[in-house]
């Protein structure tokens, strides 16, 4: 075993010092340049992208190289079992990889925290495992990929999507790509075998390998369905993208201007002052509130979703300022020289912010290099001249603020339950706290949310709320429209409430459930995996309609009929038989199709597959 494992050590070595020698340059190189660890995720998906395709590449080519039946006669045989010259190769496999992607990381990292003044905390030491735990799990997809039988080996990529998809968070992102990595090895384990083209040996095998194939088959079936979308797109009549919208719906509000969208709504209001609302709306101009804050930031989370918000500049005194997680504070350098120019906390005594810090922008009427601060539920004026973050906005505990937008003389503060109206004369002057004038609860779940628009009136505010984000899928509320009329006093008056149309028939909307009720729920749990509750993506599902039920239930009766005459034709025990007709009533149409690329029927075979003896 020792010595399987130093040859495919050495076989591989060139390409390993190549690669870790090119990583390093390209990190290197852009390390001069950006600043690594404080990129959007987008960039951290490119690179996670790269390390699993190198990862793929290896297990394809070196299984891909011992597969052949000579070769794979030759390789087995010896006086070792199955499983540790398996170890022994994929050991040198992962190793190598480690010296290829994970040294570089850690390296540059060094590099930062050594040499340069920025940011470099303890989450940051983690991407070096990060990356090799994705590379070694594209290392060992590609190597189920060679040895798994030709029908179904692909489904060993579907880890890497979930990896792709995956909301984890911090830490707990690296146990899922270990919990990824170890089934990935169980796999190839389980298909490290004399006859490469026998299906599963063992129950275990057998699940370990049904398991992903079924998620596979599901996947493939999204996938169909997309192709589908597209051809609907290209004939001109998809609902996103015709002329004309069809009425009524949630897309024609979504393409409708401000104006449009609060007349909409006023024109199903039976107020008494409806018809002066609408007039005036007519004339005026409608003000669109927005958000800062998409996501609710979580401390040592490995990626940030916009990396322009975790840093900002101070023209005026040339310091660029990045949030730590490990102090909870701004810590600054220069823009001139790269050196250290100290930290930014709360206060003169810079203490620790409650939560993630994040940059929102400026407000009018704020001193030049001054801006504005978000944390947890804490909207917090940078004072450019004292060096000091001091909170302004306190909003109630549990809250998440998520944008500030100045309305005339107004502030308009966001969080996941409220509007908040404060008065935007004295955000600019002054360091104590403001007082809400009028709250206004959102009347629903801020993930529905797709747009608010409001218009000052003589008495208060009239605010349009459409909650539309999630119409076309079946986690969105059913669509429709607010509209409420808060007064000087804060009182809160319905005004309107107009319901919309689907664009899209239940079928579509539920595309991701009816294929496969039980995969879709494992679907959701696997990407929610370590993930925590996001209050800025809440939403409320509508109800599922009881025909989607029904049609559900009857593709998995079909998907049951149908396994019962397939099995029989297996070379299947009774036991196995009657697990696979019950796993393809629960699990439906996946599992009957994995039923049936597991096991050839009786007197077939996968001739290229089957391992004869090389010719004396």
């Amino acid at each position: 075993m020792r010595d399987l494992f130093k040859a495919e050590l050495l076989r591989f070595r060139g390409w390993a010092i190549a690669g870790a020698a090119l990583h390093l340059l390209v990190l290197g190189f852009l390390a001069r340049v950006v600043d690594l660890a404080q990129q959007p995720l987008l960039v951290y998906r490119v690179f996670g992208g790269v390390y699993a395709l190198a990862g793929l590449l290896l297990g394809l080519y070196q299984m891909g190289s011992y597969r052949r039946p000579n070769v794979w006669l030759n390789l087995l045989h010896r006086p070792l079992p199955d499983w540790r010259i398996a170890a022994a190769l994929l050991g040198a496999g992962i190793l190598l990889l480690a010296v290829a992607a994970a040294l570089p990381v850690l390296l540059i990292a060094g590099y930062q925290a050594g040499m340069t003044a920025r940011v470099v905390d303890l989450r940051h030491w983690l991407f070096p495992l990060a990356a090799l735990l994705i590379a070694a799990c594209g290392y060992l997809a590609g190597a189920f990929c060679m040895l798994g039988g030709r029908r179904y080996s692909a489904c060993a990529l579907v880890f890497l999507a979930l990896l792709a998809v995956s909301q984890a968070t911090g830490p707990r992102v690296l146990l899922l790509q270990a919990i990824a990595l170890l089934w990935l090895a169980a796999m190839v384990l389980a298909a490290f075998k004399p006859d490469l083209s026998a299906p599963p040996r063992s129950p275990a095998a057998t699940a370990v390998t049904a398991l992903p194939l079924q998620m596979g088959v599901y996947s493939l079936m999204l996938l169909l369905g997309f192709g589908m979308e597209m051809l609907w797109i290209m004939q001109g009549t998809h609902p996103n993208n015709t002329g004309v919208p069809p009425p009524g719906g949630h897309n024609e509000t979504e393409r409708m201007t401000p104006q449009q969208r609060m007349l909409a709504g006023l024109a199903a209001s039976r107020a008494p002052q409806a018809p002066l609302w609408r007039e005036q709306v007519a004339l005026s101009e409608v003000q669109p509130i927005g958000v800062q804050v998409v996501a609710t930031p979580v401390r040592n989370e490995l990626t940030h979703a916009a990396a322009e918000q975790t840093e900002f500049d101070d023209d005026e005194r040339r310091v660029r300022w990045v949030f730590s997680h490990d102090r909870m504070r701004f810590e600054g350098y220069r823009l001139t020289d790269g050196r250290r120019a100290g930290e930014l906390g709360v206060g003169g005594g810079d203490a620790p912010f409650p939560a993630p810090a994040q940059a929102a922008g400026g407000l009018p009427g704020l001193p030049k290099g001054d801006g504005t601060l978000v944390a947890g539920n804490v909207l917090y004026r940078y004072d450019g001249a004292a060096g000091q973050a001091l909170p302004r906005i306190v909003l109630p505990a549990g809250e998440i603020l998520a944008g500030v937008t100045p309305v005339g003389e107004s502030l308009v503060v966001t969080s996941d339950r409220a509007l908040y109206f404060f008065d935007g004369r004295d955000a600019a002057t002054g360091d104590a706290l403001l007082r809400p004038r009028q709250r206004l609860p959102i009347p629903g779940r801020s993930g529905d949310l797709r747009s608010v628009e409001l218009i000052e009136l003589v008495d208060g505010y009239l605010v349009s709320f459409s909650f539309t984000s999630y119409a076309h899928e079946l986690t969105g509320a059913t669509p429709y429209q607010n509209v409420l009329w808060v007064d000087d006093g804060g009182r809160v008056t319905p005004v309107a409430h107009r319901a919309m149309a689907y664009d899209y028939s239940a079928p579509y909307r539920y595309k991701a459930w009816w294929p496969s009720p039980a995969l879709y729920a494992l679907r959701v749990g696997a990407i929610g995996l370590f993930a925590p509750a996001d209050p800025l993506q809440a939403t409320a599902p509508a109800p599922m309609p009881r025909g989607i039920q029904v049609f559900a239930g009857a593709l998995m009766l079909l998907s049951l009929l149908a396994a019962i005459p397939m099995s029989l034709r297996r070379a299947l025990s009774t036991p196995a038989r009657m697990a696979w007709v019950l796993a393809c009533g629960v699990i439906g149409l996946p599992a009957l199709a994995s039923l049936w690329l597991l096991y050839p029927a009786r007197g077939q075979a996968e001739p290229q597959r089957q391992l004869q003896p090389a010719a004396a």
